[in-house]
């Protein structure tokens, strides 16, 4: 997703939502292309997952993003019921603290 994002001439970050061993979304930044502050890639690859499998389709998955997620998409993760969070080359496990 990274190197799609830097081809299509967008920030250098990529993610993508796993279920089980199923890729379920993803998502390169694409910030800069669709001149959308709010298209992250984290947040990208989320609206796909949910997209694809539904508002609650998510619900347990995980996201790998090649950088740490900012605030606002770990927000977005926590609401989409994202259960774990890796980022980064060595797979940090960021977590997501959960609504209550």
């Amino acid at each position: 997703m990274r190197r799609q994002a830097v081809a299509a001439g967008d920030q250098s970050y990529g993610a993508i939502v796993v279920m089980g061993d199923v890729i379920v979304g993803w998502g390169p930044s694409r910030v800069v292309t669709s001149r959308n502050v709010n298209a992250h890639a984290e947040r990208v690859a989320i609206w796909n997952a949910r997209e694809r499998w539904g508002p609650s389709g998510v619900a347990g998955a995980v996201i790998f993003s090649t950088s740490r997620p900012c605030s606002e998409c770990e927000a977005a993760a926590a609401e989409a019921g994202i259960a774990r969070m890796f980022w980064g080359p060595q797979g940090v496990d960021a977590g997501v603290p959960r609504r209550r």
